[in-house]
């Protein structure tokens, strides 16, 4: 209504107040023109028809059920029952109604399943992560067990259990709502979190044969789980990560007691309220062992890779889900007598945004891609290495992106995104875990370091960059991936005459983000290409040269002295 239309009350004229209408949104699938395009480009004609009814009944359920139920669950959180009424310890944690129906819905669409299920091969993985993507904003982060789940299955395939993939396997990738599993993974503890070398937790063999954990898990997350994998140092093994061993470990026995473990609380965090994370005391906790007694840190490799991909898809995830929210509310708020979405400095803003979205969810599916490869033994040699090296440098570059346009899509709301009832504020507090999980920003880029030094690595992403960007016949787009390749240029000879090591860890961020940003700009510009002439669309081209205009190229040859600006470093003379 607007602010001029009056009513009578009384017989007194009276103003009427004004109203904002809340942004809505539509169905998730067939509003996002990026999702369709690259699904339009990459799957063959045949899968897309196969896949699509599922994309779209998730693209109506995104925007509709699932968010409807996402705002009216805004304040459930779970809640820890550690006694029961006739005082036996019980743990109990209750989980949100939202969790309750989201855990249905994942596991009817097999959003854990399908990768193992393989019914499109070497797609398998770009089809799970296209219904994971819709499914991500409107169901407060049951992807945080999702991810685990499918971390945990791929780790007991590539363990070669027969015993524990007969039992556990059919569980984590069942259909079935009522038999599904869900894993924890509890790696975590107070000496450190991304060095798990200091891990104090101790496993004791058994006379029954089976192992007892005793220690101390500082932060699980989705403890509500069936079973968990959690690193633990066998009794007399070596100090450091060589002395640890991974362990197998359900939860609770027939008869649903917890076995041997402890809820001592649920932690009270900045976001991802929704997932109950927990402090656990493991009291002789039975477990199995997983693999060798010395080898739990290889072990968990393969669970790492999967865990970050599905981060990188999620940030991708709450990036879509802000900008469109954001582009709705701009259609309906009018400030300074016109609509947002006209007025040239909000859309400029806007549309920064969508173009550093567009540049995260192509690197993002790129490399789900590999995983799908290298997974249905189809992956060459270069994809091995590409996989290898951006499982890393994709999780960090979308979770620091993330963090940036979240905080931008905020501001697009002015005041109502500070308040805590449209829901807006949770977007930006969940993203905030996104740079955390499954490796900070520079264990990562440390990481990254590593992978580079492995003989083929660079060609690789040189290689991709040049085959990307090559035979455009648009002179702008030509122009970008110039520079996408340019900079990776620059990154590889920084990388190759840097002999300081010190030099270089200081460097590793800027690195990796380099890396990240060049390739991003050069799908960037392989898909507006293609979608110039497939499509006749000027859409993807404009987001890559908008993303062009950003910042890429992030070396800094100059950067001897930058240790100078630590706290504890001495001041230059």
């Amino acid at each position: 209504m607007d602010a001029t239309d009056r009513r009578t009350r009384n017989g007194t004229a009276m103003m009427e107040l004004f109203h904002q209408p809340s942004p809505t949104l539509g169905n998730q699938y067939t509003d996002d023109r990026v999702l369709r395009s690259f699904l339009q480009r990459t799957l063959p004609r045949d899968v897309l028809a196969q896949v699509e009814p599922d994309m779209m009944a998730m693209g109506e359920l995104a925007g509709g059920e699932l968010y409807r139920l996402h705002l009216a669950d805004r304040l459930n959180e779970p809640v820890l029952t550690q006694w029961d009424a006739w005082g036996e310890r019980i743990d109990h944690i209750e989980v949100s109604p939202l969790w309750k129906r989201a855990a249905r819905l994942a596991a009817e669409y097999g959003l854990v399943a399908l990768p193992y299920e393989r019914t499109y091969g070497a797609l398998s993985r770009v089809v799970q992560f296209a219904l994971v993507y819709l499914f991500h904003p409107s169901t407060d982060v049951y992807t945080c067990p999702l991810a685990m789940s499918d971390g945990a299955a791929r780790t007991l395939v590539q363990a070669g259990d027969a015993a524990l993939i007969d039992r556990a396997l059919p569980r984590l990738t069942s259909r079935d709502p009522d038999r599904c599993w869900t894993s924890g993974q509890w790696m975590t503890e107070l000496p450190g979190g991304s060095d798990v070398s200091r891990t104090e937790t101790i496993a004791r063999p058994g006379f029954d044969g089976v192992w007892r954990l005793f220690g101390r898990k500082w932060f699980t997350s989705a403890t509500t789980g069936q079973m968990a994998l959690a690193l633990a140092r066998p009794e007399g093994n070596p100090s450091g990560s060589r002395g640890l061993a991974l362990f197998y470990i359900e939860l609770r026995d027939e008869e649903g007691r917890l076995q041997g473990i402890r809820v001592n609380r649920l932690k009270d965090k900045l976001g991802t309220r929704k997932v109950p994370t927990a402090e656990l005391s493991l009291e002789g906790t039975p477990a199995r062992l997983v693999g060798a007694l010395n080898g739990g840190v290889r072990a968990i490799v393969p669970m790492l890779q999967v865990t970050r991909i599905w981060n990188s898809v999620s940030a991708v995830s709450f990036m879509r889900r802000g900008i469109a929210l954001a582009r709705d509310y701009a259609r309906r708020r009018v400030a300074f007598e016109a609509p947002l979405n006209r007025q040239p400095l909000h859309t400029e803003t806007l549309a920064t945004l969508q173009a550093e979205f567009e540049g995260a969810f192509h690197l993002s599916f790129l490399t789900a891609g590999l995983l799908g490869a290298e997974e249905a033994g189809t992956a060459d040699k270069r994809q091995q290495h590409l996989l290898r090296v951006l499982t890393s440098i994709t999780k960090l570059t979308t979770g620091r992106q993330a963090v940036d346009v979240m905080s931008e899509v905020i501001e697009a709301f002015g005041g109502a995104g500070y308040v805590e009832d449209t829901g807006l504020p949770a977007l930006l507090r969940d993203a905030h875990v996104l740079p955390i999980w499954e490796g900070t920003t520079n264990v990562l880029a440390l990481d990254t370091l590593r992978a580079l030094a492995q003989p083929g690595t660079w060609d690789a992403i040189r290689d991709l960059a040049a085959e990307l960007t090559s035979g455009s016949s648009d002179s702008d787009l030509a122009a970008a991936g110039f520079r996408a390749r340019a900079a990776l240029d620059h990154a590889y000879r920084w990388f190759s005459e840097t002999r300081d090591r010190e030099r270089l860890e200081r460097g590793a961020r800027r690195l990796a983000l380099t890396i990240g940003r060049s390739l991003e700009l050069a799908l960037l510009v392989s898909h507006a290409a293609w979608s110039l002439a497939e499509e006749r669309d000027g859409r993807a081209r404009a987001a890559a040269l908008r993303f062009a205009r950003s910042s890429i190229d992030l070396i800094d040859d100059a950067d001897a002295n930058d240790a100078a600006l630590a706290d504890d470093a001495p001041l230059p003379v």
